[in-house]
């Protein structure tokens, strides 16, 4: 379907400490295991279709791709790190401190975070974000006290859920995804629940309360995955009563294997995660070494091709793998012709 090539205008070196990246001729990836496979999509097609090599797409996790992303400028560093969250202030200061001072913040589209397990498992249909954050914080509080969490058996927590044993395999803390998964499950539960004023009210500090709410119990019902979803879907494979997060994108390549339960009353789709009806959705991004455009070769040619309409709209390829389009693509498009970087704004 991408049978003609693109053309993207040339543009200057920017900075002589960039130099050295001219010896290398293909671009480096690397972060995020959700943003993965929309990058290894797009490296791809690119490669079939611009006269350069086609980009080289690792994986790691959000916090690992921007940890190698800030190591500095040059060609033994990647020119863009994949995140399913936005780089954070300390990010920003540890590039800085390493030279990376232009950096080009790219929004690809959208996705949503799912709660699935095998396929003929435990009925486990519908989940609220308090359901996970009771059967999952390390402390809750019980009778006015806080407490180590007691619960062993989901239907302790809600007749309405299965009566096996809690076991969930959830991101690791080096992926952005672990993140939302604080924020907008374990944290909201924690709200909706009650417990949050609970703790405020026995006088703990907001930040530490906050902290109390998204911390994770380590007796073994919450086991936190450092590879990618391929690894979460082996251990549902082996443990037919366990539960998984995933990406919205990842459950709908294997929904032969896994089931998907509701949030809220929400089911997830693109649908719902495009008008914010489901509650669990997250930006999808990607960061540009802007020291590197016009050094190594490609890389912006690579950078618009990703947020192009044909690609990373409605009815391109990353829509079909699961990509929520983001509306505003456009804009997208012209702050990368324009090389907009995070610090000018312009």
């Amino acid at each position: 379907m991408l049978n003609s090539k693109l053309t993207v205008s040339t543009v200057a070196i920017f900075a002589v400490t960039a130099a050295a990246a001219a010896a290398r001729d293909q671009v480096q990836v690397a972060g995020s295991s959700t943003v993965l496979p929309y990058a290894s999509i797009v490296a791809e097609a690119f490669g079939e279709n611009f006269d350069f090599p086609t980009p080289v797409v690792e994986s790691g996790g959000s916090s690992a791709g921007l940890k190698r992303f800030c190591e500095g400028v040059g060609e033994n560093t990647i020119d863009i790190a994949n995140a399913s969250r936005a780089i954070r202030e300390k990010e920003i200061a540890a590039c800085a401190a390493a030279g990376v001072t232009d950096i080009i913040e790219v929004r690809i589209g959208y996705d949503g975070i799912v709660f699935a397990s095998q396929i003929d498992g435990p009925s486990f249909t519908a989940f609220t974000e308090d359901h996970w954050y009771t059967a999952l914080a390390e402390q809750l509080v019980v009778d006015g006290e806080v407490v180590a969490n007691p619960y062993t058996m989901w239907n302790e927590i809600d007749a309405s859920l299965p009566a096996v044993e809690i076991q969930a395999f959830i991101p690791g803390t080096k992926h952005g995804t672990r993140e939302v998964f604080e924020e907008k499950v374990l944290l909201v539960g924690c709200e909706t629940s009650g417990a949050m004023e609970g703790m405020m009210g026995m006088g703990m500090d907001k930040d530490v309360a906050e902290n109390t709410c998204m911390s994770v119990r380590n007796d073994g019902r919450s086991v936190d995955i450092d590879g990618d979803y391929t690894e979460t879907l082996a251990r549902i494979d082996a443990n037919s009563n366990a539960v998984g997060v995933f990406g919205l994108a990842f459950y709908e390549n294997n929904t032969d294997k896994l089931k998907v339960a509701t949030m809220s009353g929400i089911a997830p789709s693109t649908e719902t995660i495009s008008t914010g009806e489901y509650p669990v959705s997250r930006p999808l991004y990607f960061y540009i070494k802007a020291a590197h455009i016009g050094v190594v070769p490609g890389l912006k040619e690579f950078a618009s091709f990703f947020v192009a309409d044909e690609i990373a709209g409605p009815d391109g390829p990353l829509a079909e793998y699961g990509l929520v389009s983001d509306p505003v693509l456009v804009e997208t498009q012209m702050m990368i012709e324009a090389e907009e970087t995070m610090a000018s704004g312009s």
